[in-house]
């Protein structure tokens, strides 16, 4: 019987929306990377800046790549389309938050390796980011067929 439940459970998480999830998030985690790097190593920028510029940056990315590839959103009309990038921004602020926050704490009090602060925070991120665009982007809009 707890075989059952667990295979159940499984099944619930691991598919293809998860699966795809994943590596759209790895992805934009690489861009968001990328970008951070280039900003705080090669234009010298403060990690705290250089952050929010990634982000924005990233967010945008994965905006387009959530709603066409993971979720199969339909585009809609402009209005429609703007709202939900909208609901997407906003979502995306609470985890730039969660993430500036262990920035601040980590590197700039603590001075640890900033680039394996954002690492260990990019973990957290994609879930929380995850969970809102599950929830709140994405779930009143109906998902193309395969």
């Amino acid at each position: 019987m707890k075989q059952i439940d667990m295979r159940s459970m499984a099944d619930k998480l691991i598919n293809r929306e998860t699966i795809v999830y994943v590596i759209a998030g790895g992805m934009t985690t690489a861009v968001n990377m990328a970008t951070y790097y280039v900003l705080c190593y090669w234009a010298m920028m403060n990690h705290l800046i250089a952050n929010i510029i990634a982000w924005v940056i990233a967010v945008t990315f994965a905006y387009f790549i959530n709603a066409g590839w993971v979720f199969r959103d339909k585009r809609t009309a402009v209005k429609e389309e703007l709202y939900k990038m909208m609901k997407f921004f906003l979502a995306r602020l609470f985890s730039l938050g969660v993430e500036e926050g262990g920035l601040f704490l980590f590197v700039s009090l603590l001075m640890w390796n900033n680039m394996a602060v954002k690492a260990g925070l990019a973990v957290i991120v994609i879930i929380i980011n995850y969970v809102f665009s599950k929830f709140y982007i994405f779930n009143s809009t109906k998902k193309t067929t395969e």
